[in-house]
């Protein structure tokens, strides 16, 4: 489950993806299981990335931004125009077995 964002967190968030590029691309196959890999991999490292979603069908770019959204356990931070600010926290270090 996503945590939940307060006003504050949310434009904290923003301004820190504000520089970012774009790292992953979902082109015209959609979601797919290794486009939700690549996704998954970026937030285990960066915390917080933008991903580009192609086509023209605003409604169908917010249906594919809510999949991944769901696939990734990530929050969508913001949203302009064919790009997404997706952020999940990074998982907690488990201490060494012994």
């Amino acid at each position: 489950m996503p945590v939940p964002l307060t006003p504050r967190e949310r434009a904290h968030l923003k301004a820190r993806a504000h520089p970012l590029e774009p790292i992953v691309h979902v082109g015209h196959h959609g979601v797919t299981d290794t486009v939700v890999a690549e996704i998954d991999r970026a937030l285990t490292a960066h915390e917080l990335i933008k991903i580009r979603i192609g086509g023209t069908d605003r409604d169908a770019r917010e249906a594919m931004g809510d999949d991944v959204c769901a696939r990734t356990d990530a929050v969508a931070v913001q949203r302009v125009g064919k790009v997404l600010v997706l952020w999940r926290p990074r998982p907690e270090a488990t201490p060494a077995a012994g």
